[in-house]
């Protein structure tokens, strides 16, 4: 159970009380703890991906974005939200993600995402599609920069969404300044102050935190 600010029978009853994950998800999430080992950490839990899935449907996206695939459950969630949208997947490894097309095959999603390989400072550099909707959980020292390049690119009233925001609760640790703590306290910093938009910080799994353009960013340009 990945919920580390919550005490944990509030967190075992939110999650009994809340969709499952079907045989699918339940196989690639096996499969990956089984091949990735410690490295299965940054694999979402099976309540964000229920979530992903709910928010995708919500939005109905006509692109989507996801930075940081890994062996795929959350761009899979993503990808059975869409309603004749499409995902763009951007991650630098061949490895894990060789794991994710097989399961957007076998969920019949393959055709609904495109992956890019590389780094993402680059490929989403390049990137000039206005975005609807995205989700960031790749490496953290690159999120200040993942979030520009995201946010320049999304459309008024887009969505993006920041896994693993309340680093296990160390954020809130005024104690605590280790460098990774330190780096995801001044990205969310970051994120609060931008005039460009709207933003709520929810207590799943780690932290997931939605980011909201404004339609009125005249205040920022």
């Amino acid at each position: 159970m990945k919920a580390y600010v919550l005490d944990q029978a509030v967190a075992r009853y939110i999650l009994d009380h809340s969709t499952h994950p079907d045989p699918l998800l339940e196989e690639l999430a096996a499969e990956t703890a089984a091949v990735t080992g410690d490295a299965a950490g940054m694999q979402i839990s099976a309540d964000q991906g229920t979530f992903l899935t709910m928010i995708t449907r919500l939005v109905a996206p006509r692109v989507a974005v996801e930075v940081g695939t890994f062996t795929g459950y959350s761009s899979l969630c993503i990808a059975r939200g869409l309603s004749g949208g499409r995902l763009h997947c951007f991650d630098v490894s061949e490895e894990w993600t060789s794991i994710a097309r097989r399961y957007w095959d076998k969920a019949g999603v393959a055709e609904r995402v495109t992956l890019t390989l590389g780094p993402a400072r680059d490929t989403l550099s390049a990137f000039d599609e206005p975005i609807d909707l995205a989700f960031l959980d790749a490496d953290k020292s690159g999120y200040p920069a993942y979030y520009e390049l995201l946010m320049s690119r999304m459309r008024p009233g887009g969505l993006l969404m920041v896994d693993n925001t309340l680093w296990t609760g160390y954020v809130a640790d005024p104690a605590r300044d280790d460098p990774a703590t330190v780096r995801m306290r001044e990205f969310n910093d970051l994120v609060i102050a931008d005039p460009r938009v709207t933003v709520v910080m929810l207590p799943i799994a780690d932290g997931l935190t939605m980011i909201r353009k404004n339609e009125d960013t005249s205040a920022s340009s």
